[in-house]
């Protein structure tokens, strides 16, 4: 006879909303990640300040936002209206108070439902709290949502505004730190999404003029370019278009009131098909959607009623409705572009062959590619059932757009005894495998052809499932994990080069990461601290007095299962692959990959000796 749990009115409970914030933070701001990735916790509390904010310059209070981060506290001060003094303490504590419940206060706001700063001060060890306005000021600090400190002060002569500090709490987000990378792309998506603000990030400003042409320029090199950028607005939207010249795969930026929805939605949908059919009529063409798009690097800026998304982190709209007396979004979306790019084409001839020599060119090479393409997929699948290069995780196992894909990581490692530990330690829930055989081909200047035909990429492509776009991409992170040697960090960069050479918007989007193992494992009778870096291991030494033990990990492979779980669970250790800026796509594959040259010799040169130098003192010591 089963056993059944007893189910009385003890085991009924009513948790404030602190606690069932801190219980489950992941409804309310996704991931919590340690600072490794764009969309991790830390990243989503600054996001849910600033907006209240920038909705404040929507209103038309305010030009200039301050944005400070030292260390692990973050500070934003902005000189809209401030927070009416007598519900400063009530807006950061008290769930479903805000003042975007009014529509005529906050039209087009990217907040509604009154959560994001309460969602921060409870996941935050310090977070404080200050309104100016009409010539009196209030405060209040909290402690992981709890009130400590409340203060009102009569007369004031600080400028009106709001200001607020926090520290995230280190017992919800492990290790975490600030990367200045992540939150610069984050500040200049407001300022192209607000042309006429001024956000000041640590002394450095930031500032728009062109909107969402900017950002295009930011992301793609005029070199690059297959035609100028067209820049397109109207009231409630603005488009920025263009076609690489190198680049494979679709890449989009799209927004709604702001809100960067890395994830799309309804208007960029909308969006995709309206450019498709546009393009059609004016060139009088059936052209395949596939053809139209291939290459496209454009951003899309909608202005919506009250939106509504399909999580609280806001990275995708739900809506169909504009709001208000306007057409739904598709049917807004499309009545834009078929008038705005239409006339834009008419005007520009120049740009409009270009772009129809785009669309040929890739209806060749799709033409080209699909008997290879087909073959591809046929082998993929074949060997999938045959070979254990892939070991996949349960949240895939019968449903591809499961929830829980934000948590799934590919590891991408090579050699038996490697794959073998991190299988054996990985969760089994969202962590997968993937085992190379052997180093990589240099992909360096090939053609998309060598993607099909190469087994091992081909079959990488399918584990990942961006044969044919990255929009169905399989695992949010995909995780390089080889030996931190010669061989090592040759395979790492033939990956880099080949996701560089053919996925590109992967590592731009923030997928591709280095998984950082410990270099050295110091250990007495009492205590093991793994150590990643020289400096790690003589801190080490000196706290674990008189001599410890010392290990030099050579490679993954020498590291047992039970160790490997401390460095791929919740400690894990990730170095996100992030693009120069200053330099191109095809000038870095050039450097790295293309001929030899005495510029990267020298680079080779002086960063080796930099590495066998703490090798030598580590065996030394």
């Amino acid at each position: 006879m089963s056993q059944h749990t007893e189910y009385t009115e003890e085991n009924i409970r009513s948790l404030d909303w602190k606690e069932h914030i801190r219980m489950r933070p992941g409804m309310y701001i996704g991931k919590l990640g340690d600072g490794s990735s764009a969309d991790d916790g830390i990243y989503i509390l600054l996001k849910e300040v600033l907006d209240n904010s920038i909705d404040e310059y929507v209103m038309g209070a305010g030009k200039t936002i301050e944005v400070s981060i030292q260390g692990n506290k973050v500070i934003v001060r902005d000189y809209g209206r401030g927070i009416p003094l007598g519900k400063v303490v009530d807006v950061v504590s008290k769930m479903n108070t805000g003042g975007k419940y009014d529509s005529k206060a906050f039209k087009k706001s990217v907040g509604l439902n009154g959560v994001g700063t309460k969602a921060v001060n409870a996941l935050s060890s310090y977070f404080r709290v200050e309104s100016n306005r009409d010539g009196k000021s209030a405060s209040a600090e909290f402690n992981i949502g709890n009130l400590t400190n409340e203060e009102l002060l009569d007369d004031t002569t600080r400028r009106k505004g709001t200001k607020v500090s926090f520290v995230p709490d280190d017992t919800i987000f492990k290790n975490y730190k600030f990367r200045n990378e992540y939150v610069e792309r984050m500040l200049k998506n407001y300022v192209y999404l607000n042309p006429g603000l001024t956000i000041m990030f640590n002394g450095e400003k930031f500032y728009s003029e062109n909107g969402l042409k900017d950002l295009l320029q930011e992301n793609i090199t005029e070199a690059d370019m297959a035609y100028p950028i067209i820049h397109l607005r109207g009231d409630d939207i603005e488009v920025a278009i263009t076609h690489s010249k190198t680049q494979y795969s679709e890449e989009y930026h799209s927004f709604v009131n702001g809100q960067n929805t890395t994830q799309g939605g309804t208007h960029l949908a909308a969006f995709r098909e309206a450019l498709v059919k546009t393009l059609r009529e004016f060139y009088g063409k059936s052209y395949d959607a596939a053809d139209v798009r291939k290459s496209i690097v454009s951003a899309v800026s909608i202005k919506v009623m009250e939106p509504v998304f399909e999580s609280q982190t806001k990275t995708k709209l739900g809506s169909t409705d504009m709001g208000g007396d306007l057409p739904t979004v598709r049917t807004y979306i499309n009545d834009f572009l078929k008038t705005h790019l239409d006339n834009y084409l008419h005007k520009n001839p120049e740009t409009a062959e270009r772009i129809q020599r785009k669309i040929i060119q890739a209806e060749h090479e799709r033409k080209e590619l699909s008997g290879i393409r087909k073959l591809a997929k046929d082998r993929a699948k074949k060997a999938s059932l045959h070979n254990k290069k892939l070991r996949d995780c349960r949240v895939h196992f019968g449903d591809t757009k499961n929830e829980r894909n934000l948590e799934t990581t590919l590891f991408i490692t090579e050699g038996d005894s490697a794959s073998g530990s991190i299988t054996k330690s990985r969760d089994v829930n969202t962590q997968a495998v993937f085992s190379l055989r052997g180093k990589p081909l240099n992909s360096y200047g090939m053609s998309k052809k060598i993607v099909y035909e190469n087994e091992e990429f081909n079959l990488l492509q399918a584990a990942l499932n961006i044969e044919e776009t990255i929009e169905d991409l399989r695992y949010n992170n995909i995780v390089i994990a080889t030996d931190a040697d010669v061989d090592g960090m040759h395979i790492r960069l033939l990956l880099i080069t080949f996701f560089l050479q053919f996925f590109p918007e992967l590592i731009k989007e923030g997928h591709l990461y280095i998984l950082q193992t410990p270099l050295f494992r110091v250990r007495n009778k009492k205590e093991t601290i793994y150590c990643y870096s020289d400096e790690e291991r003589r801190n080490a030494i000196e706290k674990l007095k008189p001599k410890p033990e010392i290990t030099r990990f050579k490679g993954l492979g020498e590291i047992s299962p039970d160790e490997f779980k401390n460095f791929i669970g919740e400690d894990i250790r990730l170095d996100p692959v992030m693009l120069d800026k200053d330099m191109s796509i095809e000038n870095l594959l050039e450097f790295y990959m293309g001929k030899n040259t005495p510029d990267r010799q020298d680079f080779i040169i002086n960063n080796l000796k930099v590495e066998l130098d703490i090798v030598e003192e580590a065996h030394e010591n």
